[in-house]
């Protein structure tokens, strides 16, 4: 008993469907090459498959590019004119916004006015004074950014040196309250030797200013 004639349409299991395209391309290629040997035909086969995978094959003793020229040959065709016709009209359009772009720049750095009419030299002012501020704003916002920005490492700076002032009293009072004079000597020496600060208390002078309560100098 011969098989059943199959219903051809999609096969909707996706492995299935890999499965038989797998086979059937096989099978294309292999009656294409018996082709090939047995009647000396050139033959050419492209498959793209529905996840983009691009499969095919070409007679031994051609190319896929022969075969496009003999393709067009055989049928009197020039199938790469509208492409070519395409590239050229793209082309001339690039080159055309290239164009007005230059000139326009050109306009608004002050030549090729003389053409120009009244209404257009009016919207060219506008644009310009448009353009003026628009980066006028731009140009505060980023320094009002930076002074934000420089405002808030001094203010960190002022926290740290306000901490090191605390604990350099405090490590002072320590060392006062426990009697130990040459123990205190010793650590103003060490500070010193790597800041050689003084740490004084004094009062503002009308010449002097308004400074803190407690000024910390490199000496």
């Amino acid at each position: 008993m011969g098989r059943g004639k199959i219903e051809i349409k999609k096969i909707e299991n996706k492995t299935n469907r890999q499965v038989t395209y797998s086979k059937r391309r096989n099978g294309i290629f292999k009656k294409a090459e018996e082709l090939t040997v047995l009647c000396d035909a050139k033959v050419s086969l492209i498959i793209l498959s529905s996840s983009q995978k691009l499969h095919e094959y070409i007679s031994p003793s051609t190319d896929t590019k022969k075969m496009y020229d003999e393709y067009q040959k055989v049928l009197g065709v020039d199938i790469w004119r509208s492409h070519y016709e395409k590239m050229q009209e793209n082309l001339r359009r690039l080159k055309e916004i290239n164009t007005n772009l230059r000139r326009e720049i050109s306009r608004r750095m002050g030549g090729e006015l003389d053409d120009l009419s009244i209404g257009e030299l009016c919207r060219l002012h506008t644009d310009i004074a448009d353009t003026v501020d628009h980066v006028r704003k731009r140009k505060l916002h980023a320094i009002k950014n930076q002074t934000n920005t420089c405002k808030k490492k001094v203010k960190n700076l002022g926290s740290i040196h306000r901490s090191l002032l605390l604990n350099l009293e405090s490590k002072f009072c320590v060392l006062e309250h426990e009697g130990d004079y040459e123990s205190a000597v010793a650590y103003t020496n060490g500070a010193a030797d790597l800041f050689n600060f003084s740490l004084h208390a004094h009062r503002p002078s009308p010449q002097q200013g308004v400074y803190a309560d407690h000024d910390l100098r490199l000496a």
